[in-house]
């Protein structure tokens, strides 16, 4: 077997060569037709490029020919509008030297006639400073020959003269300067009656009608006891967190809250709101209401310090400026609430100095701030206007004249600018306008007392009558007692004594009444 398969293997070797030899010519075959049909692809594809080539490179020479022409187009319109402007400004050159040289030949004219116009003057003048040198001849030939017939000099006959001349005009010049002091008094009271009737209608507001206590409804009369608590200590808490005096009276379904500090009233009144409306009455609670309403009562004098800067153009201030200007919306004097009586008086004064010339912006700050001092009298000794005028020395940085004018609108120190005393007369204007401020009833049958007591005390007087709210008090004499010029007198120290004994809003008006009578009967 062995045998038989060594001696076919070179058969089956030479066999299989045979294969792999046709197997491998016909793989050269097959790719060799392959490689011409590319070979053909190519040619092909080049053929193409040459002809789009050339077609591109027709195209392009063809694009820029008709660009080529269009830019010449342009460049010729260019041409032609510069052509017509440079034509145009050439011809506007031309007529404008034409009227240069026009202008040139009428200002030549003037020169000449001008220059004719001089020269007559001077003539002129040597005419009359030849009359007049002709004129100072005769006058002197006529003073020697006065001099010699008049046996005097010209001095002496000179003073002569001008002292009759001064005694006769002695009583015109007296009339002339009555009459001009008279016309001059007039005018000063026209114009001043202008101007506060000017401000006065820009700062009229609505008539005060604050309280200085608190007065809280109850639902029920059963929440007296309620907020007294046991055995008190309920009013004990409110009192002592608000600093404020609960007053429970027998008047039906009231608590009167009672204290000096209007913000404190303030807070002590929404405290007890909330603990009505909430029903839960105990100390914890108390505080707990009480620290609520604190922040309420700042937030609503941020508010109220806001609004009056925003109503008055007055730019931002300081924050503690702020906070004391708002507390003195829960302020009052005389019933008029300061705040507002601050915001009246800075606007007064804006425009009286608007109507004067004066600086408007400090007339209304000092105007805002004058009473600013009031928000701490109950905790700070000294007067208000010096106590505010510290203040903002101390917080602000506001101008000289508007501190001097806060600490001067009350005399106590001297007043260092106009503004100052715009302030006073706004301040005077704001506080006795009618409605501005009131008075309990025993204060005011008490000043109406105090002024028939004053009038009664002069001799002479018959009847004396406080009229018109106190603001006039009428005099009558006795007219065998008191005669027309005394009658004047009298009316002046009343007026005087008023002033110095009592305190009063706006002015009093004291008139002296003297009648004589002569009576006869017909019988």
């Amino acid at each position: 077997m062995l045998y038989y398969i060594l001696s076919i293997l070179p058969l089956v070797i030479i066999v299989l060569s045979v294969m792999l030899v046709i197997s491998s010519k016909k793989k050269y075959e097959s790719k060799f037709g392959e490689l011409s049909e590319l070979e053909l692809k190519i040619i092909d594809a080049k053929r193409r490029f040459e002809a789009n080539k050339k077609e591109l490179t027709r195209e392009i020479e063809a694009f820029k020919k008709e660009e080529n022409l269009k830019i010449k187009e342009e460049i010729l319109e260019k041409r032609k509008e510069l052509d017509l402007e440079i034509k145009e400004m050439k011809q506007e050159i031309i007529q404008k030297e034409a009227r240069i040289v026009k202008k040139e030949e009428n200002l030549d004219l003037k020169n000449a006639k001008l220059e004719e116009k001089e020269q007559k003057l001077d003539e002129a003048r040597q005419k009359v400073k030849q009359k007049e040198d002709e004129l100072q001849e005769m006058i002197d030939r006529q003073e020697l020959e006065l001099e010699k017939i008049a046996e005097l000099n010209k001095e002496e006959a000179r003073d002569i003269i001008l002292t009759k001349l001064d005694n006769s005009l002695t009583h015109e010049k007296a009339l002339k300067i009555k009459d001009y002091e008279y016309t001059l008094e007039r005018e000063k009271e026209r114009m001043a009656r202008n101007v506060l009737a000017t401000v006065m209608n820009k700062g009229a507001s609505d008539f005060v009608v604050d309280a200085t206590i608190t007065v809280v409804e109850l639902p029920n009369e059963d929440m007296k006891g309620r907020i007294i608590g046991k055995e008190g200590r309920n009013i004990r808490a409110i009192e002592a967190a608000t600093g404020v005096d609960l007053i429970i009276d027998d008047t039906p379904e009231t608590v009167i809250l009672s204290s000096f500090d209007g913000v404190r009233r303030e807070v002590a009144r929404l405290a007890l709101e909330k603990l009505i409306q909430d029903g839960r009455i105990h100390p914890t609670k108390i505080e707990e209401l009480v620290d609520k309403a604190t922040m309420e009562v700042e937030d609503s004098i941020y508010e109220a310090a806001e609004g009056a800067i925003m109503e008055l153009g007055i730019p931002t201030l300081p924050k503690e400026v702020l906070k004391v200007l708002g507390q003195l919306k829960y302020r009052t004097s005389y019933g008029q609430n300061v705040l507002r009586h601050s915001i009246e008086v800075a606007h007064i004064a804006g425009a009286i100095a608007a109507e004067i010339g004066a600086d408007v912006n400090a007339a209304k700050r000092a105007g805002l701030f004058h009473d600013i001092g009031k928000a701490f009298t109950h905790e700070q000794e000294g007067s208000h206007a010096i106590n505010g005028a510290e203040f903002l020395r101390k917080f602000s940085k506001e101008k000289v004249e508007v501190i001097n004018a806060v600490e001067a609108h009350h005399d106590e120190v001297e007043k260092l600018s106009l503004e100052a005393t715009i302030i006073q007369i706004a301040d005077a204007i704001s506080a006795s306008r009618p409605g501005a401020r009131r008075e309990t009833l025993t204060n005011y049958l008490k000043r109406l007392e105090q002024l028939e007591e004053i009038a009664n005390s002069h001799s002479g007087i018959k009847n004396s009558y406080a009229i018109q709210a106190g603001r006039e008090l009428r005099l009558i004499v006795k007219a065998e007692e008191v005669n027309d010029d005394e009658a004047i007198l009298l009316s002046h120290d009343v007026a005087k004594e008023i002033e110095e004994k009592m305190q009063y809003p706006g002015q009093v008006k004291v008139t002296v009444v003297r009648e004589t009578r002569a009576v006869d009967y017909a019988k």
